[in-house]
């Protein structure tokens, strides 16, 4: 008894040293935060329709006209309160002063203490416009201003810098995926479907993000004193109560996954209902590539990021076809091997899942500002000398490298032929990829897809679904033991190989089910057998002629299927195998097809499918492989 009396004074002691740390390191901020910033909290700045948004800002000290970097977030920046999450806004706010630059960080509508209702991406799509307009009117502006931030505050960048704002000078957009609606011939609709599969993330986000109809609402009219005053006691951020979301993913109909858990689902419930055209994708605050953007723009995405190949595409699309030809040459980006928006926690060592992908570590600061420095002070600086077009990371061999062009410009498209003995399923099984049609053996490969026991993800390319999904690279051999997974692997490679760019795939396909998904994977596979997932895409069936109608299977005909363009860089050593899997779920990354061709997101109960991948000389299905060519 008096040992564990003596322990328990140990560990109080502890935590009361840390808290007065805690206290020290939070005070130390804000002092310098107030030796070198006029810091005006809690300004309204008003809308075009009288709507108020609740605006922090932070500036240096003196008369000078300063540019501003400018943050509009769907998260909370109360700065009362002790933590490194407390503290996030005041670090950055110092930062960005103390490089010579206004921090101004404003909450969409209807969060915290912004007026008006939310909705994903805040619109109207004119607040980020009225905003603009707002700062550069300030006395202490010179009315340049660059948007910078990564998710949910990097996402409406792009949608409002086709506004073309006069004082909208640059922007650093980061892992900004859920900003991207149609580019090409990606359908993402803001991360909610790929191939018109729904991705599951935002289900998970919504729950825990969303504020209720219900919420404490700050009466009309509360002046800035008002504000500043009660935010120190109420910073109106929900606290749901914590759940198992993998469980509560699992649940039957789609429609009421947050009604089984108590959720918030007035915005879920409208855009679950969306098919991935539906007009009202184009109402809000998300990019179409029918909007000229004429913003210099430094992009940020990542390799485990939940889009990165839209993101790669979204820069393409801007760099051909930019509002004139400053716009299209004012475009950069970097591609890190890390998860969304992870870019600073790159190491010495960094792990990415489980596996080391070595020194990742870049100077993004350096670069960032040096960007702003060129765009909102009008420094004569060498950002455009020293910085190439693109920085990209290869894994395998670990090293940064970069290119002018994505692809870059010595990327050789190679053709693998899918190929078997006609069971390719699992690891056991006898898949291969051949080099050539003539090395095709006739046959197919079936399998059984059971919505009620789909393939789960493991790992992958992902954001925010909690517990459910873990991003990153792990070994897939656990996984490929499952009969209704298909393996193909090529042979042990004679020499190492770079694969740098998109990563195309053609499955000709069939099925007993009248609308099914065809899901794959692309693997490194290393001589020890451990098998790296490196990308991933789905294709729902019924969409496969487009997203504007849907098209539904007959039992035994053949279709042909265009997959989605997966992306990365890595090397593949000497020894090493090029591998990719089949299936028909990757679950809860995507939705579960159901496979009755009915409306899957109201059904609770699915029909096991029987689907064939087709590899003959009459239909070769085949994955196209950029690897570089020095």
């Amino acid at each position: 008894m008096k040992s564990i009396t003596i322990k328990s004074l140990q560990v109080t002691f502890l935590l009361l040293i840390f808290s007065i740390h805690l206290v020290n390191s939070q005070q130390s901020i804000f002092e310098q935060l107030e030796a070198v910033a006029i810091i005006d909290q809690k300004v309204m700045v008003p809308m075009r329709d009288g709507i108020r948004l609740a605006t922090d800002i932070y500036r240096p000290k003196g008369d000078a006209k300063v540019p501003i970097i400018f943050s509009r977030t769907p998260y909370n920046f109360n700065s009362w309160g002790d933590g490194e999450e407390r503290t996030r806004t005041a670090r950055k706010a110092l930062e960005v002063v103390q490089k010579g630059y206004a921090y101004v960080v404003q909450n969409e509508r209807g969060r915290y203490y912004s007026e008006g209702e939310w909705d994903i991406l805040g619109t109207p799509l004119t607040d980020g416009y009225d905003a603009f307009t707002w700062m550069k009117d300030q006395d202490w502006s010179n009315g340049k201003i660059g948007t910078l931030g990564c998710s949910s505050t990097a996402e409406w960048q792009m949608a409002v810098g086709a506004l073309d704002h006069p004082s909208h000078a640059a922007m650093v957009p980061q892992g900004f995926g859920a900003g991207v609606g149609r580019v090409g011939g990606f359908l993402e609709q803001g991360n909610w479907y790929r191939g018109g599969a729904e991705q599951m993330l935002f289900i998970a986000w919504l729950y825990g993000v969303e504020h209720d109809k219900f919420k404490p609402r700050i009466p009309e009219g509360a002046t800035q004193e008002d504000l500043i005053r009660i935010s120190r006691f109420y910073d109106l951020a929900p606290e749901n109560p914590p759940i198992d979301m993998a469980e509560a993913l699992s649940h039957l109909p789609l429609q009421d996954i947050l009604l089984n858990i108590n959720g918030k689902k007035e915005v879920f419930d409208k855009m679950i209902r969306r098919t991935p055209n539906h007009e009202d994708w184009y109402k809000g605050g998300l990019y179409h590539d029918n909007m000229e953007l004429n913003v210099p723009s430094f992009w940020f995405a990542s390799w485990y990021d939940v889009s990165i190949s839209p993101n790669i595409a979204l820069f393409n699309h801007v760099r051909n076809n930019g509002k004139n030809a400053e716009a299209r040459d004012n475009q950069y980006l970097v591609i890190a091997p890390t998860l969304h928006c992870a870019y600073t926690r790159a190491t010495e060592n960094t792990i990415v899942g489980e596996r080391n992908v070595g020194d990742a570590r870049l100077n993004y600061n350096e670069q960032i500002y040096s960007w702003f420095d060129l765009w909102l002070k009008g420094e004569a600086n060498s950002f455009k000398e020293n910085t190439p077009r693109i920085q990209y990371y290869t894994m395998g061999s670990n090293k940064w490298q970069a290119a002018e062009t994505w692809p870059p410009e010595n990327a050789e498209m190679t053709t693998y032929f899918l190929s078997s003995k006609g069971h390719a399923n699992s690891l056991y099984g006898n898949g291969t990829l051949v080099g050539s049609t003539s090395s095709i053996t006739d046959k197919s490969d079936s399998f059984t897809y059971d919505p009620m026991n789909p393939v789960m993800s493991y790992g992958g390319n992902v954001c925010c679904t909690g517990n459910a999904v873990k991003g990153g690279a792990y070994d897939q051999q656990g996984m490929e033991t499952r009969e209704d997974i298909l393996v193909y692997t090529s042979n042990p490679l004679k020499e190492g190989v770079e694969v740098s760019g998109f990563i195309e795939s053609t499955l000709y396909v069939s099925s007993d089910a009248k609308d099914t998904d065809f899901t794959i994977k692309l693997i490194d596979v290393y001589p020890d057998g451990t098998a790296y997932n490196l990308d991933e895409t789905i294709q729902r069936a019924r969409y496969r002629e487009g997203y504007d109608k849907e098209v539904f299977m007959k039992n035994g005909e053949v279709y042909k299927i265009e997959m989605s363009p997966m992306a990365t860089s890595n090397y593949f050593k000497k020894g090493h195998r090029i591998r990719i899997e089949i299936s028909s779920s990757n679950f809860p990354r995507f939705s579960r097809n159901l496979n009755t061709g009915g409306i899957n997101y109201s059904e609770s109960k699915g029909v096991v499918a029987r689907n064939t991948i087709h590899h003959t000389t009459k239909y070769p299905s085949n994955i196209r492989i950029p690897i570089m060519k020095y």
